[in-house]
């Protein structure tokens, strides 16, 4: 059974608990949406799991000789896709048919912007599969760059979630400024005279992985800035920046 196949049969489950209080059955309404909002929740998580995946699947395939595990990211970003909308659907299903508090309606807005980023996460991941399909990346000087932005990237990710589960204000602004370290990198690859005198394509090639890299730094810094406001309510850049 496929990621979304599993979202959906849980969503069945959830509407079939609906259609029992129509039913007359004794319910807890509260309890159902409940449910609702832990299974949105819980749907944002498996997709920065992907995400995180997607990653670490495109840095692996930079440097070595199978172009079938490239074709296989790109292919698996589809289905990524298709999680992101299940989260807005679950969004309009919450806000339409539930009507949450306030402090609920936080968390939902949170999940729709921090859902969008994440997918974008994977369209970069992508990308990057796509490069290896046209070039393979072989000089240790470029490789290692390439690879060291995409662990840092995705150890924000993961220092996110424990952010996001503990509501931990100070890693959520650590996590912010290290989108910093990303960007240096980035830089070290753009401006280095090192690639002049390797293959204008293959240096062409270095320079749009390490900005799909740079970019997805900044969704995670994104992200990171919607986790600050589902744990302060206030926005980032109106009171940090």
């Amino acid at each position: 059974m496929s990621l979304i196949q599993r979202i959906k049969s849980s969503q069945t489950l959830l509407m079939n608990r609906q259609n029992d209080i129509f039913l007359g059955d004794l319910v807890d309404m509260r309890e159902l949406y409940e449910e609702a909002l832990n299974h949105l929740t819980e749907t944002v998580h498996m997709l920065a799991k992907e995400a995180y995946h997607s990653i670490s699947n495109s840095m692996d395939v930079l440097g070595n000789d199978n172009l079938e595990a490239a074709r296989m990211i790109i292919a698996h970003d589809q289905e990524i896709n298709a999680i992101e909308h299940d989260v807005n659907d679950q969004v309009i299903s919450l806000i339409t048919k539930q009507q949450p508090i306030a402090t609920d309606l936080r968390v939902i807005m949170a999940s729709i912007k921090i859902a969008s980023e994440l997918e974008r996460i994977a369209d970069n991941a992508s990308s990057i599969a796509k490069i290896r399909t046209r070039v393979k990346f072989e000089d240790e000087y470029i490789l290692a760059r390439l690879k060291t932005m995409g662990k840092l990237s995705m150890l924000m990710l993961v220092d996110l979630e424990n952010a996001y589960r503990s509501k931990d204000v100070s890693l959520t602004k650590e996590i912010i400024e290290r989108d910093s370290d990303i960007n240096d990198l980035y830089k070290e690859i753009v401006n280095t005279t090192y690639l002049i005198d390797n293959d204008p394509f293959v240096a062409g090639q270095a320079q749009l992985a390490g900005r799909h890299l740079e970019r997805i730094g900044d969704h995670i810094t994104n992200i990171a800035e919607n986790v600050y406001y589902f744990i302060t309510g206030e926005q980032f850049d109106q009171y940090e920046k």
